[in-house]
Parts: structure tokens; sequence; C-alpha cells
């Protein structure tokens, strides 16, 4: 997920995305690769019937697309479309629908994530290779910044990784597995803005006016 100037969120696809167990079939597809109905249902604890019909609706909406040469009569094969889903599109967020939509995918996926960095903490540095747990890398840092130099930062860091994933999308050599990249950075949303004239932050208060204006 990212900001594209040049990419249109589609409030329509958001919406049919906005379901827990959609996202999660995107994220699987997304980390182990194609897979059927029933290995997607064996592997989050559903019923094939269940993935299979989540799957129809992600392929209507072009966010899967079944894998023909791969399948059989039998057993369809479904592979995660390599397009990136963008969220926070200026036009998406001036409705709440679409606000809201854009709440429900970006938390799904943030809840994912989460279990992949907790499984990585808590079972990576026994069961991985000493190799891998000399690759793998978990930094965090705190800085004030403005919001132009935290832009700059985003660009240059999405440069580096889209350029990383793109040498090495669909790669299936010996010796590699699934890794998750992930790059947070974004302001605490309780810390103070410094104004722009220097003077000392004021804790902001919540007015009547200010409720009107958020409804």
């Amino acid at each position: 997920m990212g900001h594209d100037p040049n990419a249109r969120a589609d409030l329509e696809g958001l919406k049919a995305l906005a379901h827990p167990l959609r996202v999660t079939i995107i994220d699987a597809l997304s980390t182990y690769g194609p897979q059927t109905a029933s290995m997607l249902a064996e592997r989050l604890g559903e019923s094939s019937g269940s993935t299979s019909y989540h799957l129809r609706q992600l392929e209507k909406h072009g966010y899967v697309h079944e894998l023909a040469e791969k399948g059989t009569g039998r057993e369809r094969w479904w592979q995660r479309v390599q397009a990136p889903i963008y969220l926070g599109d200026d036009e998406l967020n001036q409705s709440e629908t679409g606000r809201e939509v854009s709440r429900v995918v970006m938390r799904e996926f943030a809840h994912h994530r989460e279990q992949y960095l907790r499984d990585f903490i808590d079972r990576g540095m026994t069961e991985l290779s000493e190799q891998w747990q000399h690759a793998a890398s978990l930094n965090m840092a705190n800085v004030h910044v403005t919001a132009e130099q935290l832009e700059q930062l985003h660009h240059d860091v999405h440069e580096i990784i889209q350029s990383f994933v793109e040498r090495h999308r669909g790669q299936r050599v010996p010796g590699s597995r699934p890794v998750l990249v992930q790059f947070y950075a974004f302001p605490v949303v309780d810390g103070e803005e410094i104004p722009a004239d220097g003077s000392t932050p004021t804790t902001a208060t919540t007015t009547d006016s200010a409720k009107e204006d958020r409804a």
C-alpha cells in the first residue's frame, strides 16, 4: 500500500476487498504464492466453499486471476495480480464510505503484518538458520521532521524497495523463501507540531465547532 499520484483508487473495488477473509486471502497469495481454494482453506482454517466464493469475488474486481495452465478440471490455481493496492487517494477520502473502507483494508493488512512480525520475534531465533537471522533486520527510530521531509523519506525508501521488489518478483530459486519487507514512517497523532513562528506549541482542545467540522 502506498501513494502514487498517477493511480486512482476504485471505491467499488475497495468495498469488495474490505472483508477480513478477502484481505487474508490476498495476503496469503502475496506471501506464499499461487494456491488453490482447498490449499487456502487448509491454511486459513476455512471451508473450501468459502475460499472459492471469495476468490471469485476478488477475481471479479481484478485482485486475483486464475492460472489456467496450472489447474485441472477439479482444482483451479489462483494468483495475486501483480499490482499494488493504493489507499489514501484524495478523491476517495472525500467520502465517509471511502475513508471507512480504506481503514478496514489497512487495519486488516496491518493485523497480518503484525502477526508475521510477532511470529518472527517469537520463533525466528530458534527455528531459522544463523544466515537468515543475520540477514533479517528490525530497525526503529524517532525524529522530529516536517511533512515535506517525511514525504521525501517516503519517496526515497519507496524507490529502493520498489527496485528491489521488481528485481526479484516471482523468484522461486533454490535457497529463497518468502520475505516480508515493511517500512513505517508516520506522524505520532498525539504529538505536538511546532508552530511556524517557533513559539511553544499549545495542546489543542476540542471545541463545539471542531466537533461540527468533523461530523
